[in-house]
């Protein structure tokens, strides 16, 4: 603990770059590798998920990305839902370099009604693709769409906000509580963000099937500049780790599964998520890269339209290669934006681990 003036103390923080992972005293070969991750019922191929950002998460790369092998989200208040064909407004959009002109533009088109049949036919889409299907909202659209998405045939229904709690006080509205809401759903619920143990610990007891560390967008919003909230990844998903390790002795082994989800930008950053405790790690910068995503270079979170605090300035990077080639390669740049699943797979062979799970319990060192 740090103590600052006179009244108040404060905790020691560490993010990615702070930390660095040890190798054991000896290596595995590639071969020996095994990326399989496994949530509820349904095994991936590798821990790493397509975040839901309308900027890398079209109905068509959410099937990408299954038949790759992972899992992704689909956005189910972006555009995809609210227009029947979204493509013109991504094309205007991306024209726009002036970030003010860019979030006014953004505010406009985002101020159109989320339509409930497009949700149903975005999630037949994916379905019909015969890869998982996910479908996110935020916690103030989540009663109001939950039964459309369940008749959809969803595998995984994500409740994503910037900090969602399991019990949502407010005397301007019925506040959504989580501990009623999620145990009424016939679908596994992966909710978050949240940063802290106590706050982990209770989205667990209200039957979430994973939670979500940290508050998403990663690059593409600025809660730190306009709101002052920011808990580093690293220090996060630990505690939140520690919250799992909690609650499978209090619920008699109930395990839910930790997913990393902000400040993940290279591959790097997805070894030491897991490398922290993280389960799986949701990703959005990454894949802003693939010469498929809706943004083509443009990345943004659901939080730079809102329409009377915008966080967060849309970013731009360069486009490297194909979808298939970010996640699976081959790479031909070296700076971890490439390969992201080979990458991963050759950090616990270095380090001498051959899975997931026993990857979590690598020993880390602080920079």
């Amino acid at each position: 603990m740090y103590d600052f003036g006179r009244s108040k103390r404060a905790t020691r923080a560490y993010g990615f770059d702070d930390i660095s992972m040890v190798p054991t005293r000896r290596t595995r070969g590639l071969d020996m590798v095994d990326l399989t991750w496994k949530i509820d019922a349904l095994s991936f191929d590798f821990p790493i998920i397509g975040a839901p950002m309308d900027s890398v998460m079209s109905p068509a790369t959410a099937i990408q990305m299954g038949r790759l092998g992972g899992l992704g989200v689909l956005n189910l208040e972006g555009l995809w839902t609210r227009y029947e064909d979204p493509q013109p407004l991504f094309d205007e959009l991306n024209a726009i370099t002036d970030q003010v002109q860019a979030t006014r533009f953004m505010q406009q088109i985002y101020a159109e009604p989320i339509k409930a049949e497009l949700i149903t036919e975005r999630m037949r889409e994916i379905r019909e693709a015969d890869v998982p299907v996910a479908g996110s909202l935020s916690p103030a659209n989540a009663r109001e769409f939950s039964g459309v998405v369940e008749k959809a045939g969803v595998d995984f229904f994500v409740i994503r906000g910037t900090t969602v709690s399991a019990e949502h006080v407010s005397q301007a509205e019925e506040p959504l509580d989580l501990k009623r809401f999620i145990r009424t759903l016939e679908v596994p619920v992966l909710v978050g963000g949240c940063a802290t143990y106590q706050g982990a610990l209770h989205l667990m007891r209200a039957g979430a099937a994973g939670v979500l560390v940290g508050f998403g967008g990663g690059a593409a919003h600025a809660q730190r500049d306009v709101l002052g909230i920011e808990v580093p990844m690293a220090s996060a998903i630990a505690d939140v780790a520690e919250a799992r390790r909690d609650y499978m002795d209090e619920s008699g082994g109930r395990y839910v599964s930790l997913l990393a989800d902000g400040s993940v930008g290279r591959s790097g950053d997805i070894a030491q998520a897991i490398a922290c405790g993280a389960d799986a790690v949701m990703v959005g910068a990454p894949l802003a890269r693939a010469t498929e995503a809706p943004g083509k270079g443009w990345h943004w979170g659901a939080e730079a339209w809102h329409a009377s605090l915008p966080r967060g300035e849309r970013v731009h990077f360069e486009t490297v290669g194909t979808f298939e080639e970010v996640l699976v390669g081959p790479s031909h740049i070296p700076d971890g934006t490439m390969n992201l699943v080979g990458a991963l797979r050759r950090s616990l062979a270095s380090c001498g681990y051959t899975d997931v799970k026993q990857f979590q319990r690598i020993e880390l060192v602080v920079r």
